[in-house]
């Protein structure tokens, strides 16, 4: 059995049941292969689940990067084109989507559900590269203490519009799209040079005097 046919059946189980096939046995059965053959591509379902939603921060990435204008934004509006185009590929599968959100996200608030790992993994490296350029444009404060850790703060605004998504109950998810823009802006606001990085400046400035 070839992997996206595994894959592919198993979400259509997902999609008409409502949940997770009993069992390998039963799904494989279904596709007229073995067990075996399941194993070769995947530990458990649990696997296919975080591979799928890899997927979709996969595609997000690729199809906002193919954008021609994507080369002439700078860190915050690249951020913005990747969820927007994250929450029309979530809007695409939504019923996959929120029924896995719905199960995940309830059972640990704040913390990131194992379903989401693999997804979390990629945009925690993708948000580094934007915010390594950023520090080069000026767009983010270089701030060495602590912007090693603006990746997992970043992951935290993911499960927030996640969790907002799953949660929103307006035409076409309007509401989502604004608390995304939202909240992008308040963390590039926090991550980018402010006040008190002027203020430090300044002190520098008239130490080395």
């Amino acid at each position: 059995m070839e992997k996206d046919r595994i894959k592919q059946a198993y979400l259509d189980f997902v999609l008409n049941e409502g949940h997770p096939p009993a069992s390998v046995f039963k799904l494989t059965q279904q596709l007229g292969g073995s067990e075996a053959e399941f194993y070769q591509h995947y530990p458990n379902f649990e696997a296919i689940d975080r591979e799928i939603w890899a997927d979709f921060g996969k595609q997000a990435r690729t199809a906002a990067a193919s954008e021609p204008v994507w080369e002439g934004y700078g860190s915050r509006e690249k951020l913005l084109a990747f969820y927007y185009t994250l929450l029309e590929i979530l809007k695409q599968n939504r019923s996959y989507a929120l029924m896995s959100l719905r199960r995940s996200l309830h059972r640990m608030p704040g913390l990131s559900p194992r379903v989401l790992d693999d997804f979390r993994q990629d945009f925690e490296r993708f948000v580094a590269d934007l915010l390594t350029d950023g520090r080069v444009s000026g767009e983010i404060a270089n701030r060495p203490i602590v912007q090693d850790g603006y990746p997992r703060f970043f992951w935290q605004q993911v499960l927030f519009v996640l969790g907002f998504f799953a949660k929103d109950d307006t035409v076409n998810f309007e509401r989502t799209d604004a608390a995304v823009e939202k909240a992008v802006t308040l963390s590039f606001d926090l991550v980018g040079r402010n006040t008190l990085d002027s203020a430090v400046d300044f002190v520098r400035f008239l130490v080395r005097r």
